[in-house]
Order: structure tokens, then C-alpha cells, then sequence
């Protein structure tokens, strides 16, 4: 595929993303590490918004309005959110898109977006 294609494009658009989502909370509720931080969560609503910040982040259409990552998740590093639980996070993603065979290339760039929002995400 090509080059100039967003990562959106090049795992598979919405229907990867949609997908995406549903096998990565799955995967995190059944995570004991950090399930505890979904735990007051509306699921349905936290899937639409991780499928909105998904599609904007891998460069797809920007419908995404939801806080920043920091202000998004400081309650939750006040109840002790920290890098074990963003590498679990992480963990899960990569585990995710590998069992929906995107290829490693994909999983590479997915994850270093993912990771470029660590520090905000922890408040740092």
C-alpha cells in the first residue's frame, strides 16, 4: 500500500478500528492489573470515544472531541494510574492488533503513537 496513506487507512479503517476496540476491552476488563480503573466506566460510552480517538490519532477522519489525555486521565492517576498500568495498556494494544493480523510494521507505528501519549496520560 502506499505510503501516503494514514495508518487508518493502511490497518483498514473503520471496521478495523471498531474491531480493534471491541477485542482491546475485552482484553483490558479481563486484565487484573487494570480492569480496577474501569470498574465505575459506562463501556459503551468509553468504546465510542476510544473508537473516535483512535481514528483521529492514526490519521482518519477527526471527529474525536473528547478531553486531552491529561485532563482525560488525571482522576485516574490519582488513584495510582503509573507506567506499569500504561505498559499493560500497551501490552494489550499490541496483543490486540496482532490477533487481528495486522502486520508488525502497523503494530510499530500504532504503539509509538500510543506511546508519544505517556506522559500526558500520567500526568507528567
Amino acid at each position: 500500500m502506499s505510503a501516503d496513506k494514514s495508518l487508518y487507512e493502511r490497518i483498514g479503517g473503520e471496521p478495523a478500528v471498531d474491531a480493534a476496540v471491541d477485542v482491546f476491552y475485552r482484553k483490558v476488563l479481563a486484565d487484573d492489573r487494570i480492569n480496577q480503573f474501569f470498574e465505575t466506566v459506562d463501556m459503551d460510552k468509553q468504546r465510542a470515544k476510544q473508537k473516535a480517538f483512535l481514528t483521529f490519532a492514526f490519521g482518519g477522519p477527526a471527529h474525536y472531541s473528547g478531553k486531552d489525555m491529561r485532563a482525560a486521565h488525571a482522576h485516574l492517576v490519582a488513584k495510582g494510574l503509573d507506567d506499569s498500568h500504561f505498559d499493560a495498556v500497551m501490552e494489550n494494544l499490541g496483543a490486540t492488533l496482532k490477533e487481528l493480523g495486522v502486520p508488525d510494521d502497523l503494530i510499530t507505528e500504532a504503539a509509538a503513537i500510543a506511546e508519544s501519549t505517556r506522559n500526558d496520560v500520567l500526568g507528567r
